[in-house]
């Protein structure tokens, strides 16, 4: 059994996907469903997974829960509310309240995108996030390097809160480890902070990487955080502008191949199942 823990679906008929932005994003710009994923998911032996949120829509949330339910394959949702709205606590509610409501394990907003590194110190956010501890559920952190030292001080302002921070914090492979390895090992030390591998092949040189290549980039993570605190995620169908869904599930073995099966087990199960209550 292994749970992808950070996969997206999107249906352009719907919605457009704001952040798909240049030619390079061409090869996404389709309608991806999770009928497209399921046979990936088979054949990695992937038998629970997590759709995270791509729009700042709590209608795309709903969207998910309702998938969730009507789905064998999708165990949890990580959804969206606006952390800076006064009635956030009640958008939460209203979410939880709905009959599939017990797959919504998570809130996510796009922080890297937020033009202020410190976007997630403000006072409302914050708020906001103390309110997401409150409902029971945890968060994402959608960061890149630049934003670790505010995610740092949020994670320590709020203890209650489980935090997971998506894509490594996104360092860019091939540039140097600092400052972002010291940075993220200074986050793992807190102890309400979980980290997914995922996410690296598309921070890397999309049609030359290899997994060496991202090697001491997860070494870093393991390291860190340790195998119980990590969880795999393919970021499919981002990945898919670098790798195969297959070629993601076969890397994070390879990056995993020194850790003893117990250990294995935390990272491509047991972390996700535990940290989102699937």
């Amino acid at each position: 059994m292994r749970v992808d823990a950070h996969h997206h679906v999107w249906d352009l008929s719907v919605r457009e996907q704001s952040w798909m932005v240049g030619p390079e994003l061409d090869p996404i710009r389709r309608d991806f469903a999770i009928a497209d994923l399921a046979p990936l998911a088979a054949a990695a032996d992937v038998t629970s997974t997590v759709v995270v949120q791509t729009v700042g829509l709590v209608a795309e949330t709903v969207e998910f829960l309702e998938l969730a339910a009507s789905n064998d394959l999708v165990a949890g949702v990580v959804g969206w509310v606006d952390l800076t709205a006064s009635d956030v606590q009640q958008s939460l509610s209203g979410l939880m309240a709905r009959p599939d409501g017990s797959y919504l394990k998570a809130i996510r907003h796009q922080v890297h995108d937020e033009p202020d590194v410190d976007w997630l110190l403000r006072p409302d956010v914050q708020r906001g996030l103390a309110a997401i501890a409150d409902a029971g559920l945890a968060y994402d952190l959608l960061t890149k390097t630049p934003h670790l030292p505010a995610a740092i001080q949020t994670a320590r302002n709020l203890p209650q809160l489980t935090f997971v921070v998506d894509h490594i914090s996104k360092p860019v492979i091939g540039d140097p480890l600092e400052p972002w390895a010291s940075q993220l090992r200074e986050l793992a030390a807190l102890p309400n902070v979980t980290c997914k591998l995922s996410g690296m092949v598309t921070e890397a040189p999309w049609a030359t990487w290899k997994p060496a290549d991202l090697q001491p980039y997860a070494d870093v993570v393991l390291d860190a955080f340790g195998p119980d605190r990590v969880m795999f995620g393919s970021d499919w169908p981002v990945c898919l502008l670098a790798a195969t869904y297959a070629e993601v599930a076969e890397t994070a073995d390879s990056l995993t191949s020194k850790l003893t099966p117990a250990e294995r087990e935390s990272v491509f199960a047991t972390t996700a199942t535990r940290t989102y209550k699937l």
